[in-house]
């Protein structure tokens, strides 16, 4: 079959033919029909993100596409199934605290990477092999629709936050990040979940005002000075109320401070969701006052992905017509066009944007 292969960091991938994958028990072979490109593919190809890559790997975290194989565990699938192939694979011999690995993108520990020496391969290829449990029915859909339905795999990510966070119908929320393509996903989120308002501060007037125009007065923008203090006291005037959950979704280029800012508005008894990259890139750390958490009561939530039940739960908000995967504008590229892909997600990752290859 044809994949693209990374076959070491700082080079571009390479288009050729692969052995396909070998069915095993615990397994699903899905022929993938479309992937999304993240925006920031291209530091993670560079080495610049330092993610755990057990090279050569081809590439892709997750995608959309139609069963193919099935083993003798799988009981509901069947042969031509459209599904979601979560990339968040997860050990099977600790309930408690499993490893984890993103297929085609990164491993956690040393346990991570076991598990990635093994799915490994993701889904910038003809075909793909997912664990059972990672393959997610999505119903009826058409093949142009499969490249909207990867937005499964943004949306996800602040999902899972804000199940961890225990995020109630009819609370205030404050996105930190929301103009950026993770956090403007979780501003979608938040609202399909039920949220009251959500408060979107960030330093691009005319995204701010693009969220308003799509979510209407729910979503209350705030334009940041840059100054802690004086942003903190204006996200707090934007809310009606006290904000009950404060997510963040900021990358690793942001301030600290930037950060501590939007966390110190949420209210006393209130959750934190940590979500983003402060301090994966070196530098300071996010430094937060131990009597402020303490004395108000804030419940720090640091969540990397989603419990695996999640996606189910997204997909059923996506078939309620809660949240709306129209609001992607998609650009398509073939398997044999990757490296233009990952240069075009890389100048195109703004909020609702995504690229996809279609293998």
């Amino acid at each position: 079959m044809k994949a693209a292969v990374l076959k070491s960091l700082g080079t571009p991938l390479v288009i050729e033919d692969v052995p396909a994958p070998v069915l095993g028990t615990g397994e699903v072979i899905v022929d993938v029909v479309a992937t999304r490109v993240l925006s920031y593919m291209n530091e993670v190809f560079s080495g610049e993100r330092n993610y755990a890559l057990d090279l050569p790997v081809v590439p892709g975290p997750g995608g959309i596409g139609r069963v193919r194989a099935i083993g003798p565990d799988a009981t509901k699938l069947a042969i031509g199934d459209w599904v979601f192939c979560d990339p968040t694979v997860r050990s099977r011999d600790d309930a408690v605290a499993p490893d984890i690995a993103l297929q085609g993108l990164t491993a956690a520990g040393p346990g991570g990477m076991k598990l990635q020496k093994h799915f490994r391969h993701g889904s910038f290829a003809e075909q793909m092999r997912v664990p059972t449990e990672n393959v997610k029915r999505l119903g009826e859909i058409t093949t142009v629709e499969a490249a909207r339905w990867c937005a499964l795999g943004t949306m996800l990510v602040p999902y899972g936050g804000f199940l961890a966070a225990g995020l109630k119908p009819g609370e205030t929320v404050l996105v930190s990040g929301a103009t950026g393509n993770f956090g403007s996903a979780a501003v979608a989120v938040a609202l399909a979940m039920g949220a009251a308002c959500v408060v979107a501060p960030g330093r691009n007037e005319t995204i701010l005002a693009d969220l308003v125009r799509r979510f209407g007065p729910r979503v209350r923008p705030v334009k940041l000075s840059g100054n802690e203090t004086d942003d903190r006291e204006q996200m707090k005037r934007a809310a009606p109320g006290p904000i009950d959950c404060v997510f963040d979704i900021m990358p690793p280029s942001v301030s600290p401070t930037v950060v501590r800012a939007a966390i110190m508005t949420v209210r006393a008894y209130g959750r934190v969701v940590l979500m983003g990259g402060v301090g994966m890139a070196g530098g300071a750390g996010l430094e937060l006052p131990y009597p402020w958490i303490m004395r108000n009561c804030v419940t720090i939530h640091g969540v990397w992905m989603y419990p695996p039940d999640a996606a189910v739960r997204l997909i059923a908000l996506v078939r309620a017509e809660l949240l709306r995967l129209d609001e992607y504008e998609v650009t398509a590229f073939d398997l044999d066009h990757a490296n233009e892909a990952i240069d075009h997600a890389a100048a195109n990752g703004g909020p609702f944007r995504m690229t996809v290859i279609r293998p």
